[in-house]
């Protein structure tokens, strides 16, 4: 394979990685999956290991071991001086001859939009946590620390489990309003009480990767009609749209037909309340919004991305596209 104006494409999340090479013809000759992306917890070069791991197998695939250009959209790059950071560590591997290093959110918006679509619009992600970027075809973008509730955050997965891990302890003891959760988040584990449930997460006998778990429990409560999960589920697509609609207006998309894209595990499920909502909101505060929820691999997006970067022709890009979708 010609180094020239391939592409390495690299999608790092906090529970797993996804590497693909793409031939300057827009074949993907390579392909892995590896481990989590988690710098603050291990270390940048440890980190960038792990994805060594991955890339090595890909361009075994391919039968190379460069490319022309690094496309990486990485989880926990998340100020400019992280991407900054990684990008000089992904320099050091000599994987290609340019690297682009962005937040992983970057590559959910650049997969969502429409086949042929300029690279325009806002995404927003909703996986364990929650992030929004924008971007412009001419390079400007909006986006948010999103590093926690220390830079305003709320939300995401996670963020749901506490929440109503939060609400059902305090409906139990008396301090809080009434609430099914009280019942369905310790029946889950098969336990009888919210207090057995806090035991067991406190003493460890429930892993504390486990709280994930919750968080369908929580949309299945609401569904069923308790008015505390459904605050709840209302106050996530509030959060939603509240960012992505401060995002258009950074970019001055507000009053445009702009592609608002939803991705991540619980926008994807498409909760109906949820989605509803959302959908309702945006159409008061954004009118020309078209949301969107993308499905696609986000590894998708990080080849796109790459594939801007080195001016590869549309029938390229479609044709990494028609390979993910």
């Amino acid at each position: 394979m010609g180094v020239g104006t391939s592409v390495l494409a690299i999608d790092a999340g906090n529970s797993k990685t996804d590497v693909a090479v793409v031939a300057a013809d827009g074949r993907i000759v390579g392909a892995a999956r590896g481990g989590g992306f988690q710098p603050p917890q291990v270390g940048v070069e440890t980190a960038v290991d792990v994805l060594a791991d991955a890339v090595t197998r890909a361009f075994a695939a391919a039968g190379a071991d460069s490319v022309g250009h690094v496309s990486a959209c990485l989880a926990n790059a998340d100020l400019p001086v992280e991407e900054r950071e990684l990008a000089e560590a992904l320099r050091r591997r000599a994987w290609g001859a340019s690297v682009d290093v962005r937040n992983d959110t970057f590559a959910v918006l650049r997969a969502g939009l429409l086949e042929d679509a300029e690279p325009r619009g806002v995404a927003v992600v909703c996986g364990a946590g929650i992030n929004c970027v924008g971007m412009l075809p001419d390079g400007r973008t909006a986006r948010f620390p999103a590093i926690g509730r220390i830079s305003g955050d709320w939300g995401g997965g996670g963020g749901l489990a506490e929440e109503a891990l939060w609400h059902a302890a305090r409906a139990e003891d008396g301090r809080g309003e009434p609430t099914a959760l009280r019942e369905t988040l310790p029946a889950h584990f098969g336990l009888e009480s919210m207090y057995a449930l806090i035991e067991a997460l406190h003493l460890g006998r429930i892993t504390p990767v486990r709280r994930h778990e919750l968080t369908p429990v929580l949309f299945a409560t609401a569904a069923a009609g308790d008015a505390v999960a459904r605050a709840l589920v209302d106050r996530m697509a509030d959060e939603v749209v509240a960012m992505s609609t401060v995002a258009l207006d950074r970019l001055g998309l507000l009053d445009e037909a702009a592609p608002v894209v939803l991705g991540g595990s619980v926008l994807a499920a498409r909760h109906p309340q949820l989605d509803d909502r959302i959908r309702a909101l945006l159409a008061e505060r954004a009118p020309k919004a078209a949301p969107r929820v993308v499905t696609a691999r986000p590894v998708l997006g990080a080849a796109l991305l790459g594939l801007d970067q080195v001016g590869a022709p549309t029938d390229v890009h479609a044709r990494v596209r028609g390979h993910y979708e």
